[in-house]
């Protein structure tokens, strides 16, 4: 029996035809579905149908109902096949998009470099080995008695003083974090007999101001030999080869009296400053000489301290400031630029070899 004639069949007969139409020309996942929201959404035009029932005639509305759903399920039946096409197609365009051609070159990994303070260290164990050094290293937060006690620095000597020293603690013995890597002479003299030819690379830390030559917190290198008939002249020509491995021959050394409690006698090691060629820069506080280090004679009080005797060992020590070491070979001109993680900065080195 046909179904009877209501007010919305002329408008379901077009919307039907209109629909199928621009259904059959659908091309793209995204065209089909702005069709789907246009004809099938919340708003869309069958919908619109559907509301629009109100308006007819109380014997109309059943017919005209009926008649709207079928143009809704006949539409939704018509559009399944052809959404599921368009969306396949969709996916095989996007993996074909995203295919790896296996053909390709490789992308260069970007590999990071040592950083210069650890290129700097390498490179001076590397030419202390060469004389016959040893690396050891040693605790950074240390005890009182070897950062001072066993180097000879009595209680009373300024270097202890808060303004000098980081304290950790003191609760019953005085804690801090070691000022130079001296410690580790007495440490490696305690268990060990002479010959000892050893160096001692490592953090250290002071409190004091900042400035383009000085920093809280630095990297230093240790150096002690002691064994029968060293001299004066072992030190000057142990550290005058290690000025002529890094800085080249045309460096000119300078040693001149200095003290401190645990050498005697005691010299300051400077070598001409590579950024204003002696001149005078900040760097070097316009004196044409950046100093690299303190050295001497091991104190006889220190050698006893240890358990050695004073007048059958003799021997030298010398602490190096790595970060002096690399201001020298590469003419930087702020010790503060190590610390500050610049990328710019650090690149200067990637290349250097050691």
């Amino acid at each position: 029996m046909p179904e009877a004639t209501h007010g919305l069949s002329a408008d379901i007969d077009r919307l039907r035809t209109e629909a199928i139409e621009k259904l059959a020309a659908l091309t793209t996942a995204s065209n089909a579905a702005e069709w789907e929201k246009h004809y099938l959404g919340g708003k869309g035009a069958v919908t619109a149908l559907l509301r629009g029932l109100g308006k007819l005639p109380a014997d109309e509305r059943p017919a005209a109902g009926r008649a709207t759903q079928a143009l809704r399920d006949e539409l939704t039946g018509a559009f399944a096949p052809v959404k599921d096409r368009l969306d396949a197609e969709a996916l095989q365009q996007e993996l074909a998009g995203d295919a790896i051609d296996v053909t390709l070159p490789g992308r260069v990994p970007a590999i990071g470099a040592a950083h210069p303070i650890a290129q700097m260290t390498d490179e001076v164990i590397e030419i202390f080995a060469l004389m016959g050094f040893q690396a050891v290293f040693g605790p950074e937060v240390e005890t009182g008695r070897y950062n001072f006690d066993l180097l000879n620095i009595p209680s009373d000597h300024p270097a202890r003083d808060v303004w000098d020293t980081i304290i950790v603690d003191t609760p019953n013995e005085e804690i801090v974090l070691r000022t130079h890597t001296s410690p580790m002479q007495a440490r490696t003299m305690e268990k060990i007999e002479p010959p000892v030819r050893v160096i001692v690379p490592g953090k250290t830390f002071r409190y004091e101001a900042q400035d383009a030559s000085h920093e809280w917190q630095f990297t230093q290198l240790e150096g002690l030999a002691v064994d029968k008939h060293i001299t004066m002249a072992d030190l000057k020509g142990v550290l005058q080869e290690l000025a002529r491995q890094l800085f080249g021959p045309e460096r000119k050394v300078r040693f001149r009296c200095d003290f401190f409690p645990f050498v005697e006698p005691g010299v300051d090691f400077s070598v001409d400053c590579s950024v204003c060629n002696g001149k005078g820069c900040r760097v070097c506080k316009y004196t044409g000489w950046l100093e690299m280090g303190g050295a001497g004679m091991v104190h006889p009080n220190v050698l006893r301290g240890v358990g050695y005797d004073p007048d059958v060992y003799s021997g030298f020590a010398f602490g190096l400031g790595i970060e002096r070491l690399i201001m020298m070979k590469y003419g930087v001109d702020d010790i503060r630029a190590f610390a500050s993680n610049d990328i710019r900065f650090l690149r200067r080195f990637a290349s250097v070899t050691i």
